[in-house]
């Protein structure tokens, strides 16, 4: 399989590892976000940002190996724009990482799964879809339509 092939397989795999869990099923008149469901949002994320940190940890080892002078500048150029474009993708994890640790701090708060601007339960299917969410589904929908129209 060529390099490429791999990378893109890799990157796929990795942008959705911390969806690689048993989902939680609420039992009947079970309180929403209870210490057993927190428990559960903890674990996703600390997974989550666990393979986040791995894959900073192959980028820089990566790089440490296939950094090379080329003496041809088509061949430095293309190593060049794959570290770019490896580098930004680990900036986007970085900031991803960041955002973790402060759903990870809300949820050891006790302030996790509930909309920061209506205050109405989240969801439990919306929080393992995208767990560092904080608006609701109504919320984010009308935050999307606001900034479509901010923006054109």
């Amino acid at each position: 399989m060529p390099k490429a092939a791999q990378k893109t397989t890799a990157k796929k795999a990795d942008s959705s590892e911390f969806k690689s869990f048993v989902p939680y099923k609420p039992k009947k008149g079970e309180e929403y976000m209870n210490e057993e469901q927190r428990a559960h949002f903890r674990s996703i994320l600390l997974n989550w940002k666990s393979n986040l940190m791995q894959e900073v940890d192959r980028t820089v080892t990566h790089m440490k190996d296939e950094a090379a002078n080329f003496p041809d500048p088509a061949d430095r150029a293309t190593q060049e724009e794959e570290f770019s474009l490896e580098l930004r993708t680990r900036d986007r994890e970085r900031k991803l990482i960041k955002k973790i640790d402060s759903t990870i701090e809300r949820v050891d708060q006790d302030d996790y799964g509930f909309c920061d601007a209506c205050g109405v339960e989240i969801g439990i299917k919306r929080l393992e879809a995208r767990p560092t969410a904080t608006l609701c589904i109504d919320c984010k929908t009308l935050d999307e339509i606001k900034e479509k129209q901010e923006l054109g």
